[in-house]
């Protein structure tokens, strides 16, 4: 027995021993980058009481770890040095080799900040084959969102120093931004690369950070619940069975034996809603044969299929050749030897989409590449559906911690925060587009944030305004990026910050677009500047003022640099002007010395000009130093987001039930006409919320919003005049969870549609109880706000979000709605109308003429009345009040 004692001892002594070693965090280690010419703190673990040595250049420096085993040692500055070493002594020793001190940079934000050089190895083929510099190094921060807490150390990761073979792994952005650097001062860089595709602002920002946000504070207190957080994934989902034909069939269709019947043609690169298939969300297969040389078939090849919507598994001669689980990466497969062969050959491509247009990217390269031979895929290829999917009923909610507030912060960003560093590069954006209304602000508070985190002073932070991108339009209209990049400006106002104005570098039919060594390069443009007080020009020309001069409004820059300019020598576009009623049109804009002046013979009294107000504007105006001028509009300048109804006498919210075609047909081209906005309350299941997806779709990208109004339109039956209610659809007889799972199924089915997670609720008939009681309250959660029926308007004060009332149209004049409008401005009241028909197609209905005499006043009356969605409107209130 007291032998077994012993040996317990000496387990639990050789574990105490384990736990004294000195532990360092990851960033901390062999061919680290240190920042120069500022203090240095050092950090790690030990056990308890430990006494720790430092050396550095025959230099000592000791502390002694505290009770939690914890220790830090806080080293000079140190000048510009390669091929350093420091030695930490307790009871163990370690070295970190080859140090160098030299300007370290945290480089953050998602997918375009994150892709590396490895995607775009084709057209930096001749910069990933001469990139050995020892000088230049990478600390790639592992993918770790914690919604629990801060984290103290990463899990993994090392510094890698700048090789042809390691250079894949770097950002593209974050490597030509200090290369840039690197070949001005051959000082020493440092990346931190700590990036995550397809993420949110406020995942980057602390919980501290967010103190103002209080509806985000919310999240991030549930979110810490982990009985919570743990319960989504106990939700049982219904188990796939793929149904896909040409699996199932025997032989499939990608085998070499496969006779090919009853496949139709279709042109490649394209989508198949364009070519015949109707809103088919499913698998659809491909294929083409070619015929190759025998020199071609011997030589190592690679296949390009541009960019696929959204997934799909490549086959050449019967073998998988490759395969992407999703839309966004270029397809760039290599053939493995032997698969070609001279003659005939077979490609088949099977390709899944699960909602929107289907197919390939147009205008991206598709082809088979074998040694200096190219063989054009693109032309005609044939096609078959394997399986239409089937939609699937019920509501099945998820998490991505990588989305949540704080969590990237906490797992991605805060172990970083003791590291000394030189500045912030950021790069996102492209996740908060549908939420540009309080981007300005969030992007505000995480620079104060991450600067404090720090707790380094006023550490510079650079910033990418969001490229062009998506389909272009050929006449002024509304953006969510236009308004994204226009936070993005606001927030450049932030002391020591700067912004590279990206608008000339994106790609219509890539959200990752291949030029990132410019957007790098403008980034270190704005370094020298502002780091290194160099007397540079780092912008192209920024809005400053415009003055109304008769029958044109000239306008004044900042960063004019050597003289204002068209790069490609034509006459200056993307300029738009409106009269008072904001109903933009192109303008003619001339250069006149630093100034532009913009006009149209049509208008006679300008008021506001727009410039490359556009989610993909074809750019001309640059300074002399070949910088863009950032998009700008000066129609937003007459709101004032601090006061009630934006600063205006009144608000109005124009919204229509029941998702009715003529809401697609009539409505919104009215609307749009006029640059208005209004809410479309979808019951998803009736015949035009199902049978017009991409119409609704577009109406969202166009700034409307598809509010919820359940799938099935329930009423209680039990009230006067409500014996039209089908039994089924009977409020007064559903149960609480019924209620829930029909709302939030229509949620998920509105989400497919226009991506968005907020949005607001109207009650079906006005109706708010189900047989347990009142439901709403038990779905605050889902909706910003909720619409009743009740004939009343009310003033700011007195709005309640989830229980907002309206005025239901029916055979209305036009003077009768305007009355009603004037009454919301004498009384100073948000007014909200209700329509269903508008020319038709429900019992419910005001004439076109009734409506359109509302929207002509509601738009030359816009000086006085905040005009906006339901959603916006809300947020509105909430921001306010807070």
């Amino acid at each position: 027995m007291r032998a077994f004692k012993f040996v317990i001892l000496l387990i639990f002594i050789n574990i105490l021993n384990v736990d004294a070693q000195i532990r360092l965090p990851k960033l901390i280690s062999d061919n680290m980058v240190l920042q120069r010419d500022k203090p240095i703190r050092i950090w790690g673990w030990a056990s308890p009481k430990e006494k720790i040595t430092l050396t550095l250049n025959k230099n000592k420096y000791k502390t002694t770890t505290d009770v939690s085993g914890k220790w830090e040692l806080m080293l000079p500055a140190q000048s510009a040095a390669t091929a350093q070493e420091i030695t930490l002594k307790g009871k163990n020793e370690i070295t970190i080799k080859n140090i160098a001190f030299g300007d370290v940079w945290f480089c953050s934000g998602q997918s375009n900040m994150e892709h590396n050089m490895e995607r775009h190895n084709i057209i930096y083929a001749k910069e990933i084959a001469e990139a050995n510099n020892e000088n230049i190094r990478q600390f790639r921060i592992p993918n770790t969102p914690n919604v629990s807490g801060i984290a103290d150390d990463f899990n993994s990761g090392s510094w890698l120093v700048s090789t042809p073979e390691n250079v894949n792994q770097f950002s593209v952005v974050a490597y030509f931004f200090v290369k840039k650097l690197y070949d001005t001062y051959k000082v020493p860089q440092g990346i931190i690369n700590a990036s995550y595709g397809g993420t949110p602002i406020e995942a980057w920002t602390s919980e501290e950070g967010l103190k103002d946000f209080s509806k985000i504070l919310e999240t991030v207190q549930k979110n810490k619940d982990t009985a919570y957080v743990n319960s989504f994934a106990r939700i049982k989902r219904p188990a796939t069975i793929s149904q896909d034909k040409g699996l199932s069939e025997s032989p499939k269709w990608y085998e070499t034996s496969y006779q090919p019947k009853g496949w139709k043609p279709f042109t490649l690169p394209g989508f198949w809603e364009d070519q015949g298939i109707k809103d088919l969300d499913g698998v659809v297969w491909f294929r083409k044969e070619i015929t190759i040389s025998a020199e071609m078939a011997n030589k190592p090849a690679k296949v390009f299929l541009g960019r696929i919507v959204d997934a799909d598994v490549l086959y050449i001669n019967g073998v998988q050749v490759g395969q992407t689980t999703y839309q966004y990466p270029q397809r760039r497969y290599p053939v493995p030897a032997g698969v070609l062969k001279a003659g005939k050959n077979i490609i088949v491509v099977k390709l899944s989409n699960f909602g929107g247009k289907g197919g390939f990217v147009p205008e991206k390269p598709y082809s088979l590449i074998a040694g200096n031979d190219t063989l054009d895929l693109k032309g005609t290829w044939q096609y078959k559906v394997g399986e239409a999917f089937t939609p699937q009923r019920g509501y099945y909610p998820s998490f991505g911690a990588q989305n949540q507030p704080t969590s990237l912060f906490n797992g991605m960003t805060a172990p970083a925060t003791k590291y000394t560093i030189n500045g912030f590069l950021w790069y996102q954006g492209e996740s908060n587009a549908g939420r540009a209304y309080e981007y300005a602000a969030l992007q505000k508070a995480q620079i104060l944030d991450w600067r404090k985190q720090w707790n380094q002073g006023e550490l510079p932070f650079m910033f990418v305004q969001l490229p062009n991108y998506m389909e272009s339009n050929y006449l002024p209209s509304e953006s969510n990026w236009a308004e994204l990049r226009e936070a993005q400006l606001k927030a450049a106002n932030t002391p020591n910050t700067a912004m590279a104005v990206g608008i000339d570098l994106g790609e219509w039919n890539d959200i990752h677009p291949d030029n990132k060594k410019d957007v790098g390069e403008r980034l270190a443009l704005a370094a020298l500047r502002m780091v290194y007080k160099e007397n540079v020009v780092s912008s192209g020309p920024i809005f400053k003022s415009a003055a109304i001069e008769q029958n044109k409004i000239v306008l004044s820059f900042d960063h004019v640099g050597g003289g204002l300019k068209s790069n490609d020598g034509e006459e200056l576009r993307e300029f738009a002007i409106a009269g008072a009623d904001k109903k933009f049109v192109w303008a003619t804009a001339k250069i006149v010395g630093d100034k532009i002046e913009v006009s149209n013979t049509k208008i006679s009294q300008p008021y506001y000009v727009r410039y490359a107000w556009a989610d993909n504007p074809n750019v001309n105006f640059y300074n002399a130093e070949g910088l863009p001028a950032s998009p700008f509009r000066t129609d937003a300048q007459d709101l004032d987001e601090t006061k009630p109804w934006k600063g205006k006498k009144a608000a109005v919210v124009l919204t229509y039930d029941d998702a009715l075609n003529v809401h697609l047909d009539n409505v919104i081209p009215a609307l749009d006409s006029l640059s208005l906005k209004g809410t479309f309350y979808i019951t998803s299941s009736l015949d035009a919320a199902r049978n017009r997806i991409n119409d609704w779709r577009k109406a969202a990208q166009n700034g409307h919003e598809l509010g919820n109004h359940t799938v099935y339109h329930p009423c209680d039956a039990s009230g006067p005049g409500m014996d039209w209610v089908k039994p089924e659809y009977d409020m007064s007889k559903y149960s609480m969870a019924q209620i829930q799972n029909e709302i939030k199924m229509c949620n998920a089915y509105l989400k497919a549609i226009d991506g968005k997670n907020k949005r607001t609720f109207a009650f079906t008939c006005g109706h708010k109880k189900v047989a347990e009681g009142e439901f709403i309250e038990t779905l605050a959660d889902e909706f910003v706000a909720a619409r009743s029926v009740r004939h009343e308007m009310h003033s700011f004060a007195d709005q309640k979000l989830m229980d907002i009332d309206c005025y239901s149209m029916v055979d209305k004049t036009g003077a009768e709605l305007i009355a009603l409008v004037k009454q919301a401005q004498a009384e100073e009241k948000l007014l909200v109308f209700l329509f269903h028909g508008v020319g038709g197609e429900h019992a419910l209905n005001v004439t076109k003429e009734a409506h359109s005499q509302l929207l002509h006043y509601l738009k030359e009356n816009e000086k006085d009345i905040y005009i906006d969605t339901m959603l916006n409107v809300a947020e509105h209130i909430k921001m306010v009040k807070k």
